[in-house]
């Protein structure tokens, strides 16, 4: 039985539960602050085969060879990270009908200090879209487990990557300490 009155899990750990229920093995990321929880718990959980490449295109490509090799993958990143994909996205992902999943922290937007940051987060969407790449922006803990399995399956039954962006509402995004 369960207790409602407890509080709900974080948001890593849904959607760190989403992953493996649609048995999405292979994590790939570089390094970002806010994704921080959810890279410490998919390390610490032996279901899963984690890599830090040193760029996200790197990380499209290893994920995008392990679908060809029968593993599911995801690319977890910041919004400055999205900028280098176009390219691999439009030449690989797309034509080739890998789906591609990608979790991105949002940045550049809701009180953010880095100026380059909220240039990327202005393009980031219509890149996706001019794509035709499916993508969802969640803000809220009680729509982030419908919205991330259902974009996975859709994902994979489509063959066609999507994006999962993790706005700041949900993640309490990056700050500046004064």
């Amino acid at each position: 039985m369960s207790d409602e009155s407890a509080p709900p899990a974080p948001w890593h750990e849904t959607l760190l539960k989403v992953l493996k229920a649609n048995q999405v093995r292979l994590i790939t990321y570089v390094p970002d602050r806010v994704l921080t929880p959810l890279i410490g718990a998919v390390h610490a959980d032996g279901f899963f085969t984690v890599i830090s490449p040193p760029r996200e295109e790197e990380a499209v490509g290893i994920v995008a060879g392990a679908w060809m090799g029968g593993v599911r993958g995801v690319v977890l990143m910041q919004t400055s990270g999205f900028a280098t994909l176009p390219n691999v996205l439009a030449s690989l992902a797309v034509p080739y009908q890998i789906p591609v999943l990608m979790v991105v922290s949002e940045r550049g937007t809701l009180g953010e200090f880095n100026i380059g940051q909220a240039m990327v987060c202005r393009t980031m969407r219509p890149v996706l879209e001019s794509l035709g790449i499916e993508n969802h922006t969640i803000t809220r803990l009680d729509e982030l487990e419908f919205i991330a399995d259902r974009t996975i399956q859709q994902a994979l039954l489509t063959r066609a990557p999507a994006a999962l962006i993790l706005s700041p509402l949900l993640t309490g995004g990056k700050t500046v300490r004064k």
